[in-house]
């Protein structure tokens, strides 16, 4: 699986604005939470109080802490932590809607998508520990107490059969503070917001122009590291969620061979194919960001066979071919032509 610190989407409209106002009522805010960059925009309720965007802005910064307290494996007192570290076995509504869906789709994808992976990206130097020695038998080894099978949720308690296992929500965690702080702001009444954490965005509505939102999709060139510079295609989306999965902006090198971050959960082992890019469109961007990882781990045509299968999901996909950029798309995403 695979998790980005910064993703492959450029929001057209907003270049250049930083917490100011935007024509039609329209407020930008920017920061940072969950080790990364966010960027809101939102439409003013009709009659709002003149205090209306401190009461967001306290409503997103309050959204932030809960989602650091339960999921942030970089927060030692965290839920999550507490359970990795076999400290606690508690729980909250948080983490248990992300853990059963992160459990929903480790079962459609047929474990591609794998949030107790963990200690393989910790063995590869990608989650909270150095690179170690790896070898077939410390592969082996850690198989045998990764898996979601590994874990049971009863009641606001998840127990673990093994306590060398441990859970990581990057790969998820942040599609869903999209669809938690769209939906804290849908209940302050805002219809038209765009929220993106990290590349991953949630949006309702339209944009100022009243017209769907604009994305963009980075070309996957490696080493690609300001979103926004090269843009390879534009979608426009409302009321989805869409995220983007990669292989080009967080790997190293080693003995001239390429690491990328995309492990395979099965064999604990780096992904080495041809698909360079998988952006997912779905009806909430927790979704979107758990499946774009699980396609980046099937690689091209077993995700093609897959979305044939699931005409509820949207899906661009960029990949290598004879030294070019090929592409694949569903016929349900909106392309900016």
């Amino acid at each position: 699986m695979s998790k980005k610190p910064y993703l492959l989407l450029f929001l057209y409209l907003l270049t250049g604005i930083t917490g100011c106002s935007l024509p039609s009522g329209f407020v930008f805010l920017t920061g940072g939470a969950l080790g990364t960059t966010y960027a809101i925009t939102f439409k003013k309720p009709s009659g709002s109080a003149p205090h209306f965007v401190q009461q967001v802005e306290k409503t997103i910064a309050g959204s932030f802490e809960q989602i650091n307290n339960s999921l942030s494996i970089y927060n030692y007192h965290s839920l999550i932590s507490g359970i990795n570290n076999n400290t606690s076995q508690e729980t909250d509504s948080l983490f248990r809607t992300v853990f059963n869906k992160a459990v929903e789709i480790a079962a459609c994808t047929d474990g591609a998508f794998d949030i107790s992976a963990a200690p393989f990206f910790d063995l590869w130097g990608f989650g909270l520990e150095k690179k170690a020695s790896v070898t077939p038998q410390t592969l082996e080894e850690i198989r045998q107490f990764t898996g979601m099978d590994k874990f049971l949720l009863e009641g606001t308690k998840l127990l673990k059969k093994d306590p060398r296992s441990s859970l990581s929500m990057n790969a998820i965690a942040k599609g869903f503070a999209c669809d938690f702080i769209a939906n804290e702001l849908q209940a302050l009444g805002i219809t038209d917001l765009l929220v993106e954490i990290g590349g991953e965005v949630m949006c309702r509505g339209l944009n100022p122009h009243k017209q769907p939102w604009k994305i963009g999709i980075d070309s996957p060139v490696d080493g690609n590291v300001h979103p926004g510079k090269d843009i390879y295609v534009t979608l426009r989306l409302t009321d989805k969620g869409l995220a983007t999965s990669g292989n080009y902006r967080n790997y190293y090198e080693e003995n001239g061979e390429k690491f990328a971050h995309i492990i395979n959960p099965k064999t604990g082992t780096p992904v080495n194919h041809n698909l360079l890019s998988a952006t997912v469109v779905a009806e909430d961007c927790m979704t979107a960001d758990a499946y774009a990882t699980a396609f980046m781990v099937m690689g091209l045509e077993a995700t093609i066979a897959f979305l044939k299968d699931h005409p509820e999901l949207g899906a661009y996909l960029i990949y290598g071919q004879e030294q070019t950029f090929r592409t694949y798309a569903t016929d349900n995403i909106l392309i900016d032509l």
